[in-house]
């Protein structure tokens, strides 16, 4: 078996909620509550079969619909760590929820790589329910059938190599058909994941996220990302300001914008 080559991991932070609180951020409340705001990300994975998009965002006027505050577009961070995203040819989206599968105009040549079930479930009768329906978009939605009929969605179920060293791993919990990233670095496999953990707190003390599909999954999820991953600290959650403190900046004059995950975290 040939030698795996290690891929470079990044994190691009584009949006903001800074009105967010403990309370809201685990199953059952806090005790400690508190501020506990969210950031948002996409995560670009370059390497020997050139660079993948992890999540795609969402855009300034879904920031303004949603509450959130939106602080560049994405394809600021994206291009200033080489990623251009037109030229972007695979995207991995870990769910359908509208903060990881707007901007899709973003990336004209790309194809999609999203599980079965999660398209079956944003476009089955679960969407009956308000409750169920409350973080995806129809738009966003609708956007993803037109992709299907384009021939630009590539369906997985379950667990997928995209290439050597990058897979797609089901996890669900959060949303019904969720995927994590696993893929090979410098410093041993990485887990990318998103919403499988909102927080480091989420997986680190077993108490779920309050949106979501399944607690049950979203329990077991965290059990399987500690599995693929390499170690503890190469998990890294999906909206955890942390992230970007622990990691160091991508290259100068990118603070706030792009950090490195495939190195040691400070």
């Amino acid at each position: 078996m040939p030698e795996l080559l290690p891929y470079e991991v990044y994190a691009v932070h584009y949006a903001h909620n800074p009105n967010a609180r403990r309370s809201g951020n685990f199953i059952g409340g806090d005790p400690h509550d508190g501020p506990m705001p969210l950031d948002y990300f996409v995560w670009a994975i370059k390497g020997p079969a050139g660079a993948f998009v992890f999540d795609t965002g969402f855009d300034e006027a879904m920031g303004a619909k949603r509450a959130r505050q939106f602080v560049r577009s994405p394809s600021v961070g994206l291009k200033a760590i080489g990623v251009e995203p037109h030229d972007v040819r695979d995207v991995i989206l870990s769910h359908m929820h509208y903060d990881h599968c707007g901007n899709y105009d973003l990336f004209p040549h790309a194809r999609y790589h999203v599980q079965d079930i999660e398209m079956a479930y944003c476009t089955g009768r679960c969407m009956c329910h308000p409750g169920l329906r409350g973080p995806f978009e129809e738009e966003d939605v609708v956007a993803m059938v037109r992709k299907v009929f384009a021939g630009r969605v590539v369906f997985h179920d379950a667990v997928d190599e995209l290439a050597p060293g990058l897979t797609v791993h089901h996890v669900g919990g959060h949303s019904k058909g969720l995927q994590v990233v696993r893929v090979w670095t410098q410093r041993g496999w990485m887990v990318l994941a998103s919403d499988a953990s909102h927080f480091y707190a989420n997986m680190e003390e077993g108490r779920a996220f309050p949106i979501l599909h399944s607690h049950e999954d979203t329990l077991r999820g965290y059990e399987t990302m500690q599995k693929l991953a390499s170690a503890p600290n190469a998990i890294i959650p999906g909206h955890d300001p942390l992230v970007l403190a622990r990691y160091p900046v991508a290259k100068p004059g990118l603070e706030g914008i792009a950090v490195r995950l495939d190195v040691t975290p400070e």
